[in-house]
């Protein structure tokens, strides 16, 4: 019996174990089947009760009869022009907010890679901030529920595997807009030699999703604005700027081993040159 005392608590601890593991597993299991929906595995730095409320901070979406909503359809129609051009790839590509693409997505403007491999911090300073950005449109995203533009126009989006999503996901304002406006703040901070180039790319990453016919102009207009202020909120967050600090260090670093950014950085350039012609104001409106 003194040998089986001994023995016995051994056992249990190694059923517990088991179970344990076996709960994790299952846990794991579920997160992957519902990974396609996140954009990483990473929290953002703020906590969901002080990140901005985009339904407190822009008006409603464009009403029915309004030049707003006029000036939305016409740089809809005319940004559909680019449909199969190479400024629809870059679209196409933008609208991947999944890791390790949507990393690249500024490393021509950097002129330097940004991966897990090579700056692990400005890596994670993306990935951790993509959630921030993008959680701040909720407010108004959900209470609007606003249609997209390829719901209406019936035209095709450059992400025809995410329509399913995109039709139940309200439109107004743009959560990929104000992801790619807060990097194009941040890494103006991480690289402020280059704030024009960056800021020009934080642009073009919002105006993808109108060219993709995902968005509207309006939707895009307000989400830089959301992107803006989950930037400035962030700046309260301690290790927000740690980040930012071992980020600038980091990027450093790899333009002194003289490490280029895998892209086809000329390609991009004269892609992101295209824009449709403009277009006449509709006169029946």
């Amino acid at each position: 019996m003194s040998n089986q005392r001994k023995i016995f608590p051994g056992k249990i601890v190694f059923a517990l174990t088991c179970i344990l593991l076996m709960a994790s597993c299952a846990s794991f299991a579920t997160e992957s089947r519902i990974a396609p929906e996140k954009s990483n595995n990473l929290k953002g730095y703020l906590p969901a009760e002080v990140l901005p409320n985009s339904l407190a901070l822009i008006p409603p979406p464009p009403a029915e009869g309004s030049a707003s909503l006029v000036l939305d359809e016409v740089v809809s129609r005319t940004s559909l022009t680019l449909r199969g051009t190479p400024r629809w790839d870059i679209a196409a590509e933008d609208a991947n907010l999944k890791f390790p693409l949507a990393a690249a997505a500024f490393s021509c403007t950097l002129n330097a890679p940004i991966t897990e491999q090579d700056t692990p911090h400005l890596y994670t300073l993306l990935q951790r901030t993509l959630e921030d950005a993008h959680s701040s449109t909720y407010g108004a995203k959900n209470h609007y529920k606003r249609t997209r533009p390829f719901v209406v126009n019936k035209e095709p989006t450059c992400t025809p595997n995410n329509e399913t999503h995109l039709r139940n996901s309200g439109s107004y304002p743009s959560g990929h807009t104000a992801i790619g406006w807060a990097w194009a703040l941040i890494l103006s901070e991480v690289a402020p030699e280059q704030t024009d180039a960056i800021l020009s790319r934080g642009r073009a990453f919002g105006q993808s999703r109108v060219i993709c016919n995902a968005h509207w102009q309006s939707d895009v207009i307000e989400g830089r604005f959301v992107g803006a202020a989950a930037v400035a909120r962030l700046h309260s967050d301690p290790e927000f700027r740690a980040a930012i600090v071992a980020a600038k260090a980091e990027l450093a670093a790899v333009r002194a081993k003289g490490l280029k950014p895998v892209r086809d950085c000329e390609a991009e350039a004269k892609a992101l040159a295209l824009y449709p012609p403009a277009a006449p104001w509709p006169a029946n409106k």
